[in-house]
Order: C-alpha cells, then sequence, then structure tokens
C-alpha cells in the first residue's frame, strides 16, 4: 500500500518564494517569528492567539545557525530546521512556514509585507524587530501576553532533572 505525502509539507516555503507565495495569501496577513525548538503549550496557544489577528499567518523560523547564535546552550536547537518547518506547517493556524539564517526576521518581514506584527508577551512592542517597517506601510505590532508560563528552557531543564 501507498501513503499520500502530508499535505501540510506544501506550507514549507524556502525564503526566496516567500514574496510572491506571501502575496497570494488572504489578507490581513500575521507575521510572526522564533526558535521553537519543542513545540508546547504555551507555543500553540500564542500562534492561535496570533493568527486570530488576521486571515493568514506566515512563520518564520530561526535556522539552526541562528538558534546557536542566541546562546541558548550548546546543544540547542533540540530538533532541526527540517523537523521544525514541519511540526510548525502541521498546525492548522499556520498558512506559511519559512526560515531566516540571520540574527533577526527583519527580510523576511519585508519579504511578505504583514499588516500585523506579532511577538510573544517578552516582547516589548518597541523592541520587536520590524515594528517600524509594518507601522510604515499601515499595519500595526502586537505582543501577546503569556497566559501559559511555560518555556522549551525550562521544560528542557525538567527533562535533565529526571
Amino acid at each position: 500500500m501507498t501513503y499520500a505525502s502530508p499535505t501540510f509539507e506544501a506550507k514549507i516555503c524556502p525564503p526566496g518564494q516567500l514574496a510572491v507565495r506571501a502575496a497570494a495569501l488572504p489578507r490581513p496577513l500575521v507575521f510572526t517569528n522564533g526558535c521553537f525548538d519543542i513545540l508546547h503549550r504555551g507555543h500553540v496557544t500564542y500562534l492561535a492567539q496570533a493568527a486570530a489577528l488576521g486571515a493568514a499567518m506566515v512563520v518564520a523560523l530561526n535556522s539552526d545557525a541562528s538558534v546557536k547564535r542566541q546562546g541558548k546552550g550548546d546543544d540547542r536547537p533540540v530538533n532541526v530546521l527540517a523537523d521544525r518547518l514541519a511540526v510548525m506547517a502541521a498546525l492548522a493556524c499556520v498558512s506559511l512556514v519559512t526560515w531566516f539564517d540571520e540574527d533577526t526576521p527583519l527580510q523576511r518581514i519585508v519579504d511578505c509585507q504583514p499588516e500585523i506584527l506579532v511577538k510573544g508577551g517578552d516582547w516589548p512592542v518597541e523592541r520587536i524587530v520590524g515594528a517600524a517597517e509594518v507601522r510604515s506601510w499601515g499595519g500595526s505590532v502586537h505582543s501577546i501576553p503569556f497566559i501559559h508560563q511555560k518555556s522549551t528552557t525550562a521544560l528542557l531543564e525538567k527533562i535533565r532533572r529526571l
């Protein structure tokens, strides 16, 4: 028996195709980004809340090298980019998922021109990368407060103690 490839894989978008593919999405477009190394309840709650602000959502993931430069630990990311992209693409609230190797997602934000830029509550709006650009084309910027105080770092510390 042959099984079909998962359709969610089609949501994985190489950076070079982002402008064209994002232009085809319904508007308003939401953009968010992060490592999303080990997906947990805090992540999925935040992503659902972010997606609800618009008609479609693009999520940009830090590449493995970009995660390493954040200083989260020598063993991070736990999951390689290809795996993190697939897990993110499988979420119903995500329209497209892409990645960036730079330290910030600014180029991906410029590429897809979202009307709504979102980060988690640990990011004050004035520190969100791309805020000035999104506002310059009439968009809005949001910092969504955390409902569930979860983190991948805390989860990994708990696992290591077991």
